[in-house]
């Protein structure tokens, strides 16, 4: 596992949350997600690579700043 930072744009509130992690846990059950929406900060701690979890995040309808 490693854990990777994400700054992420859109997010504003428990739904985005949920939907982010919802995404990411489909495709690793074992994933922590960990949602700052004030500092628009995504902390992803999985076994997938660093472009999968952009794109599962993108998919969601968030753009991925980094």
């Amino acid at each position: 596992m490693h854990t990777e930072t994400f700054t992420v744009n859109g997010m504003s509130c428990q739904h985005c949350i949920h939907a982010i992690t919802r995404a990411i846990r489909a495709r690793d059950a074992q994933a922590q997600v960990a949602v700052d929406l004030d500092a628009r900060r995504v902390v992803v701690t999985s076994t997938l690579p660093r472009a999968d979890l952009a794109a599962l995040i993108r998919d969601e309808g968030y753009t991925v700043a980094d």
